[in-house]
């Protein structure tokens, strides 16, 4: 339930996932969209908790000086970005503050050694993969913010220019069972992917005009339409094949930075052992081989395994376990002395995190896309006897709240 009521409130600081937050006259905190903080604004409340509530702009009164005008037409109707209103210094800052405050309240890290963050080389046009849903008139669209309604675009400045030159040409009649439409660039913006997912039973046809490859991936298993199954995706002059199934860092400029770093501070000799948990397609595994002695990879996609294999097929240092981590890790005989952590958003299950201290690293190096999950991770951690000896923050996804961060682990204690 919500009132009608209106209030006036100032926004203290930018929460994860993308609101400001204020508080309503009787101290309850509020949650607003599309603010900033030190904005005098007017809202009304479209969702009452007893501890919290959920407003939305009704009138901006006095406006912060990072507020810009979006770029996007669409900003605030489609859910695809949440900071298009704000300046891109000030996204990055919001960004750096809110990963400090999640390292601290939910990491219970008193001051967590923050390096300033890493930004994006473009903040417009970065995405080499864009995933579209499909309306019921068969136009290409995003999720409405919080939201299973599909938003019509006509534009959209985040994928890059290649896969901007695609899309629009797209002219589809409703085909029901066809339910999402991803574009994945590859080498020079040459090597395109067009990958169709379908929960439909029935065989459907579908053609473009473009010399692209396409990708029908349904209940029946993965159907080439045409083309190849994969794009060619060059990090560092390495050129990674990524097949449709695989999943491969969407900004390419910022997972060079990541990679580069990463070599940077990571201490590598000729007797090192490396495990890479969330191997993927390779992409750490490869900067890595030819500096230690052994690589060994953990991933459950078998497409992604595909790929690893064929990616580091010129290293004779190199193991994959294709199973998940959670069933390698714990009968693992090896003793490594870097364990790389890739998790997906949800981050690490207990018996993983377990696992990986019962290996006793020197030296655990957790890249995560979620500080909130990446928070919760380190307070468990920390109660193991792993510290965070520094985070740096990536800005992988610019005009979004999502914060990319490469965060450093050494054994500090007996844990428990």
């Amino acid at each position: 339930m919500a009132s009608s009521e209106e209030f006036e409130v100032i926004p203290t600081t930018c929460v994860y996932g993308g609101d400001a937050l204020a508080r309503l006259p009787d101290g309850r905190a509020v949650f607003i969209p599309y603010a900033l903080p030190e904005e005098l604004l007017r809202i009304k409340l479209v969702e009452e908790k007893e501890r919290y509530a959920r407003g939305e702009i009704s009138e901006i009164i006095r406006p912060s000086p990072d507020r810009i005008k979006p770029r996007c037409p669409h900003f605030q109707d489609c859910g695809g970005c949440h900071y298009q209103h704000i300046s891109y210094q000030e996204q990055l800052r919001i960004k750096e503050s809110i990963l400090v405050d999640q390292l601290r309240r939910v990491g219970k890290i008193d001051s967590p050694s923050v390096k300033p963050i890493r930004p994006s080389p473009s903040p417009w046009n970065y995405r080499n993969h864009v995933q579209f849903h499909i309306a019921e008139d068969g136009r290409p669209g995003f999720l409405k913010n919080r939201s299973s309604e599909v938003v019509p675009i006509q534009e959209c400045h985040l994928p890059e220019e290649s896969l901007n030159r695609i899309w629009p040409s797209f002219s589809l009649e409703y085909i029901p069972g066809l339910d999402r439409i991803s574009l994945r660039s590859g080498e020079e913006g040459q090597d395109t992917l067009i990958l169709l997912e379908s929960q439909g039973q029935e065989p459907f046809e579908f053609s473009v005009d473009l010399p692209l490859s396409a990708v029908l991936q349904g209940p029946g298993g993965e159907i080439i339409l045409s083309g190849d199954d994969f794009t060619i995706i060059p990090i560092l002059d390495f050129p990674f094949v990524v097949s449709a199934g695989s999943f491969f860092q969407t900004n390419t400029g910022v997972a060079e930075s990541l990679v580069a770093y990463l070599l940077e501070i990571l201490p590598l000799e000729e007797d090192t052992v490396c495990l890479d948990v969330y191997c993927g397609a390779g992409l750490f595994s490869a900067f890595l081989a030819s500096r230690v002695k052994k690589v060994i990879g953990i991933e459950s996609s078998p497409s992604a395994c595909e790929d690893y294999l064929y990616n580091l097929a010129e290293f004779e240092n190199v193991e994959l376990y294709d199973l998940p981590a959670e069933d390698v890790l714990p009968v693992l005989d090896n003793s490594p002395d870097i364990i790389l952590l890739d998790p997906p958003r949800a981050g690490l299950s207990r018996s993983v995190l377990d696992s990986v201290v019962n290996l006793r690293p020197d030296l655990v190096a957790y890249i995560s896309c979620d500080p909130a999950t990446l928070a919760r991770d380190l307070a468990r951690f920390s109660k193991k006897g792993f510290s965070l000896v520094e985070s740096t923050p990536f800005d992988m996804f610019p005009q979004t709240y999502h914060i990319e961060s490469l965060n450093l682990l050494r054994k500090t204690g007996a844990g428990g």
